[in-house]
């Protein structure tokens, strides 16, 4: 009597399924998980692995605040939405005032190395005299411009270049040595 093909294949499955089965050498009785943070699908959810962030850390800066804006071709001008980053950036370091910043200026615009390093220096110096003005003292900040230094990514297409043109607020416990 002739074999089901369909029959043949359950049976083949179970027997791989089994032998899978064998394989397994751990207890999963005895393999602990992490405890999960539930997740709401809220905004403000915490992300997995950074749950545990501490309220004035850096990583709370980085992950909540927001270090970097970035600016239009050949401007050093902030735009809404620069200005709504370093709004929450002065909130941010009035609310803790043991941390310094300095202030990374970036280019990745057309010009001489000199235009572009005087660019990033004014990009730099646009972006503190921003947050002085929402009343971070100016004596925790400070400003250096790069030029093309550091490039996030070296590329031509415009929508790569952009990354370029920024200004990174880094938190600093001390003042760089002159």
């Amino acid at each position: 009597m002739p074999v089901k093909i369909g029959y043949t294949r359950h049976l083949l499955a179970a027997a791989m399924l089994l032998a899978l089965a064998a394989c397994n050498t751990t207890d999963i009785a005895s393999v602990e998980e992490p405890a999960a943070v539930p997740m709401t699908g809220r905004t403000n959810d915490p992300a997995p692995g950074f749950e545990t962030v501490s309220a004035g850390s850096e990583e709370d800066f980085i992950l909540n605040v927001g270090r970097r804006v970035y600016f239009t071709q050949d401007s050093a001008t902030l735009d809404s939405v620069a200005k709504a980053t370093l709004d929450n950036q002065a909130v941010w370091l009035n609310s803790n005032p043991r941390w310094l910043v300095k202030l990374q200026g970036f280019a990745d615009d057309s010009g001489s190395e000199s235009k572009m390093q005087a660019l990033s220096q004014k990009r730099a110096d646009a972006t503190m005299a921003y947050l002085t003005s929402r009343g971070v003292d100016a004596r925790r900040l400070w400003a250096k411009g790069y030029g093309k230094d550091r490039e996030v990514r070296d590329c031509t297409d415009r929508s790569c270049k952009v990354q370029n043109r920024r200004v990174v607020s880094n938190l600093r416990t001390q003042r760089d040595a002159l």
